[in-house]
């Protein structure tokens, strides 16, 4: 009975029906054929109850209404003209521009596809207009939108903490440096292919950059309000969310008046749409999670790994094809909440420090999102720019390559995530 349930769930689930009720299904399900008591199901919604007393969780719907009032301002538009006053003055400058303003505009927003659509018609045009080929383009402005991910205030890093039941502020520290070698590889492939650009380069103008640094004078305190706030001890994570989210709120409705009080109700119903569905997904694992250790299933997974697989650094190869195949099939939403569970006992009994794994999984799932056949940035950057998804695969796969070499130096240099935390 229990193997035809679980036939039917998976069919559930291939053909659309929503993940949380399959997981809630089959926790239930679990549940049940453990005891053979339906009493024993209050346990399910005792888990999803319980996620009501972490204090953490505020900081989700705060950063991500924050990131989402930003994606509705100027506040794209001032980043691009600040990093391109800063670094468009360098050869193949422009392309490094897109990199970081993605880079910094996902941290914010937790979503790699508001990047591609807020910025893309900003930034698409632009490298177009200075000569740069169109194939590099696609693949550029497509990768950049995953970037970011590792960067505070993230919202996979906080939901990490959460499901991993680790340090938030060890993981915004740790995230520094893998983000920032991303950033560096992808940054010299972008000056090595375009070397031979003859396209007018800019100066550097200490009037313009001024000008744009006034402009943008509101957004840029946000990172060390942020990380300033948290790192000093004045805020706890969740109150460095409130003030950002009540921030961002008095600049762009009162002091910019780029938002107007009516689009409010709009912007907070959208950002909390996608926080609603992360919240559920989140309530249903739990109970599943909870299953899952009453069953000794991660103990069982770890024997078995063990048995087949003696070196961590196999064992560390082994689970970035697995996570890279598993961010390619589901959101990174998904993933962290039904897999991080299930793969971090194991990890711990390969010595990997959960801070470091939590850096291997985001890595992983930001390729995720460029892996063909169903990456979804593919699909997203094929209709926002009107291209061939086949001609969207074939402009991110350098892109691709690259990422995936920084990943390998991630998951086998654990220092480069570990150094600020002190750890080896």
């Amino acid at each position: 009975m229990m193997i035809a349930a679980g036939v039917i769930l998976a069919l559930l689930a291939l053909f659309g029906a929503p993940l949380f009720a399959v997981i809630a299904a089959s926790a239930l399900l679990s549940f049940y054929a453990a005891s053979g008591d339906w009493q024993i199901l209050q346990i399910v919604p005792i888990e999803i109850y319980r996620i009501a007393e972490m204090p953490i969780l505020l900081a989700i719907p705060l950063f991500t209404f924050a990131g989402y009032m930003l994606s509705e301002s100027q506040a794209p538009s001032r980043l691009v003209r600040l990093t391109s006053a800063l670094l468009g003055w360098m050869p193949g400058g422009l392309a490094i521009v897109a990199l970081f303003a993605c880079a910094f505009f996902t941290a914010f927003t937790g979503a790699s596809g508001v990047t591609i659509i807020a910025l893309g018609a900003i930034l698409y045009p632009a490298l177009k207009e200075a000569g740069y080929r169109n194939n590099f383009n696609l693949g550029l402005v497509t990768s950049a939108g995953s970037l970011g991910l590792l960067f505070a205030p993230s919202l996979p890093l906080i939901l990490y903490g959460i499901v991993a039941e680790v340090s938030i502020d060890d993981l915004f520290l740790a995230g520094i440096f893998p983000g920032l070698l991303m950033l560096a590889m992808l940054s010299g492939w972008s000056l090595w292919v375009n070397r031979d650009l003859r396209g007018p380069k800019g100066t550097f103008s200490w009037t313009n950059t001024r000008k744009v640094l006034w402009e943008s004078r509101y957004e840029i305190p946000l990172p060390f309000v942020v990380l300033g706030g948290i790192y000093s001890g004045y805020f706890a994570v969740s109150e460095a969310a409130a003030v950002t989210a009540l921030y961002v709120i008095v600049v762009e409705v009162f002091l910019l008046r780029e938002i107007g009080l009516r689009q409010l109700p709009m912007i907070m119903r959208n950002s909390m749409v996608l926080v609603g569905g992360i919240l559920i997904i989140l309530g249903v694992s739990l109970a599943s999670t909870t299953y899952m250790i009453e069953a000794e299933i991660p103990a069982k997974l770890f024997a078995l790994a063990r048995e087949h697989v003696s070196s961590p650094l196999t064992f560390l190869l082994l689970l970035n094809v697995f996570l890279l195949l598993l961010g390619a099939i589901l959101d990174i939403f998904s993933a962290l909440v039904l897999v991080v569970p299930l793969i971090l006992p194991v990890a711990l009994g390969y010595g990997i420090h959960p801070v470091h794994l939590g850096m291997i999984f985001l890595a992983n799932m930001q390729l995720g999102y460029l892996t063909p056949p169903v990456g979804l940035n593919l699909f997203i950057s094929s209709y926002r720019f009107n291209r061939p998804i086949m001609e969207v695969y074939a402009a991110t796969l350098p892109f691709l390559l690259i990422l995936f070499a920084s990943v390998l130096v991630i998951t086998y240099w654990p220092t480069l995530s570990l150094m600020l935390l002190g750890g080896d």
